[in-house]
């Protein structure tokens, strides 16, 4: 099954690399997703649930257009909690509970710009063979030591019969929400489909998504891994 296509960038602001991917999910009843969203966006349900992501992965060539990417500031660990929306319109994107970065300066410029919930926090990715080591602890602003450690192997790629409606639905957004001067706001994104890969995750040790006002996650997570994807990205449009 082949994904949606991606939205088309004619005028990106920023570029990105979003390397070492580790997407995991759990089911939540969309009632308390719900609660947690501004005015003027719904919830986005697959199989009657709604759908709570911890992405954890590298950020590498980060610059703004007609700029190099500097060689300290451009690559950074990034931990997201994420679940998915729609806006009056019925466009589909992502709503971001938190943004954890491993660069100060990138959690500024983020939090001004870009007006999302960034997090300063102490990170590394660690990749050994197929295995990743994914570490996060909060700094600024709180909760302080709010934290995501998690170990995972990387596995083979999907097959084909496997990339399939429930895998596109987590993966495939390319539209951010955020809410600027109390209006509903979004950017769009260009990135190829995702070269998708199974995972299996060896260990866990998180408390992000309480931080961010859910509960703690039940059972085992869906997980799905990538080398990456280039990514461009639009001006906020209200």
């Amino acid at each position: 099954m082949q994904a949606p296509p991606s939205l088309r960038v004619a005028r990106p602001v920023m570029y990105h690399r979003w390397s070492e991917m580790t997407f995991m999910h759990w089911r939540y009843p969309p009632a308390e997703i719900q609660r947690l969203l501004p005015a003027g966006l719904t919830v986005d349900t697959f199989d009657g649930a709604a759908w709570v992501g911890l992405t954890t992965f590298l950020m590498e060539d980060v610059r703004v257009p007609h700029s190099p990417a500097l060689p300290w500031l451009s690559r950074f660990p990034e931990t997201n909690v994420r679940t998915y929306v729609r806006d009056g319109r019925g466009r589909d994107g992502v709503w971001f509970l938190s943004l954890d970065a491993g660069r100060l300066l990138a959690v500024l410029g983020a939090r001004v710009a870009y007006r999302l919930p960034y997090f300063w926090s102490g990170m590394s990715v660690r990749a050994d063979g197929e295995r990743r080591g994914y570490r996060c602890r909060r700094r600024w602003p709180g909760p302080p030591g709010a934290r995501c450690d998690a170990d995972v192997e990387i596995g083979p790629p999907l097959a084909e019969p496997e990339r399939d409606e429930l895998a596109h639905f987590l993966t495939a957004r390319y539209r951010l929400f955020t809410t600027v001067a109390g209006r509903t706001a979004h950017a769009e994104i260009e990135h190829p489909d995702w070269p998708l890969r199974h995972a299996r995750l060896i260990r866990l040790k998180e408390d992000l998504l309480q931080a961010g006002g859910l509960a703690a996650p039940d059972g085992a997570p869906v997980l799905h891994a990538s080398s990456g994807v280039p990514v461009r990205i639009g001006m906020w449009s209200r």
